[in-house]
């Protein structure tokens, strides 16, 4: 007898997903509850379990496609298939780029529009959720895109397979460029051309379909590049004080068990620093056209995995010791590496640093992580010679920093003063904690 395993609910509000890979192949005995796919959502990469046991006998989607939830996802052959109790599908890390930040405590948690409601809201608000019983085939970040772009994702036609609504389909829709000014349109773009590749090496180049987590990371770098206006500010720090510092505390984490890196003292120089400007901490509402300043300091950092870029995120990390930093940025990043992050590890970032000076880059210009504001870059520590006044050569500790910022929030003044602010706070470290909360 055969038995057809759907595609269970992933969870509030998630109507579909992306196939990843498959856990089982034609033929392979599976028993009840067993994970049998891995589907990534925008909120989590999940393990779809079969409710039933038995033989797989086919497939109905290939790894890449976006399965509606309830459609049949693969059929199993035996008589003896038994049910397991229903169970919830199992959270895997979800990746950096499909993150999504977390209300504070307190805040309204965003619902599922009911139809009814649909076009009043559409009216007052100039806003477009899906309606509930919307039968539009699009991947989560593609119904995300049309929110923040205020495009009726209903009225898109679908470009993509068995007509799926792409990010280019929404990107192209009259409105879907429009800029945020007053909620109103003030601008209009082209639609993005979608160039074919033609290689000339024949055989000598390989194909591999942008799936999972790559292709999440590169809608989230395009939707952050598209609606942020980024600007770049680099400067140089004395850091001599700090590597001493640090050098200092080696025998006092070791009795702890832990490792005392620079990236505790830098998150500790950017709280106190972004207390004198608010605006670095805080998210543009687009929709609501409203600044959202934050009081609590949740801050993200950029972990490079075998699996992609990934942002983990230290919540309250003002309320925490530059030694409680240590241990949880070593737990992080160690569960980061080995894939074992939960979802809610990496939401509701304030602000991110990105650490490009572990792998040993000089400057960058980084790429805001949505809906942030501004990301920080730390880099390499270099030896600095000088000539003083008195003719003697001095030696120096040098690293460089970079702050990115939206330019509809942030002026190049006001970003020029935040990190000469920042760099003075992080080349006198003991002067930073005797200010310390």
């Amino acid at each position: 007898m055969a038995t057809d395993v759907k595609l269970p609910e992933l969870g509030e509000g998630v109507t579909e997903g992306e196939l990843v890979r498959w856990l089982v192949k034609i033929g392979d005995t599976v028993k009840p509850d067993q994970p049998v796919a891995e589907v990534m959502t925008d909120k989590a990469t999940v393990e779809v379990p079969t409710p039933v046991g038995g033989v797989v006998k086919s497939f109905n989607f290939k790894v890449g496609d976006v399965i509606l939830v309830e459609k049949v996802i693969l059929t199993l052959d035996g008589a003896g298939a038994t049910a397991a109790p229903k169970a919830e599908t199992k959270a895997a890390p979800a990746p950096a780029a499909a993150a999504k930040t977390q209300p504070p405590a307190g805040a309204t948690a965003s619902r599922e529009v009911p139809s009814s409601m649909h076009s009043a809201i559409a009216a007052n608000a100039g806003f477009y959720p899906p309606a509930a019983d919307s039968k539009v085939l699009a991947t989560p970040s593609t119904r995300r895109l049309a929110r923040e772009m205020n495009v009726d994702i209903n009225t898109v036609g679908g470009s993509g397979l068995a007509g799926r609504v792409t990010r280019e389909d929404v990107m192209s829709t009259t409105g879907g460029l429009e800029t945020y000014s007053n909620n109103t349109p003030t601008a209009k773009s082209p639609s993005i051309p979608r160039p074919a590749y033609n290689g000339v090496g024949g055989a000598a180049e390989e194909r591999v379909a942008m799936i999972g987590i790559r292709r999440k990371i590169a809608e989230k770098m395009q939707m952050a590049k598209h609606i942020i206006p980024h600007f770049t500010l680099m400067d140089e720090a004395d850091v001599s004080e700090l590597v001493k510092m640090r050098e200092s505390l080696k025998d006092y984490s070791e009795k702890h068990n832990t490792k005392i890196t620079y990236l505790p003292f830098v998150m500790k120089a950017l709280i106190a620093t972004s207390r004198q400007f608010p605006m670095f901490n805080a998210s543009i509402d687009d929709a609501a056209q409203e600044i959202v300043y934050k009081k609590y300091f949740n801050l993200g950092f950029a972990a490079d995995t075998p699996n992609g870029l990934v942002v983990p995120v230290i919540k309250n990390a003002d309320q925490k010791t530059i030694l409680e930093l240590s241990q949880e940025i070593l737990d992080l990043s160690k569960r980061a590496r080995d894939g074992k992050l939960k979802p809610e590890e990496m939401k509701g970032a304030t602000i991110t640093i990105t650490n490009i000076g572990s792998v040993g880059g000089t400057y960058a210009t980084p790429i805001i992580n949505h809906p942030e504001v501004a990301i920080l870059g730390m880099y390499k520590i270099s030896d600095r010679l000088a000539l003083a006044e008195d003719g003697k050569v001095t030696s120096s500790k040098v690293m460089n920093f970079t702050i990115t910022a939206d330019h509809r929030l942030i002026d190049g003044a006001v970003a020029a003063n935040f990190l000469k602010l920042f760099i003075s706070k992080i080349s006198k470290p003991g002067h930073m904690m005797m200010d310390m909360i």
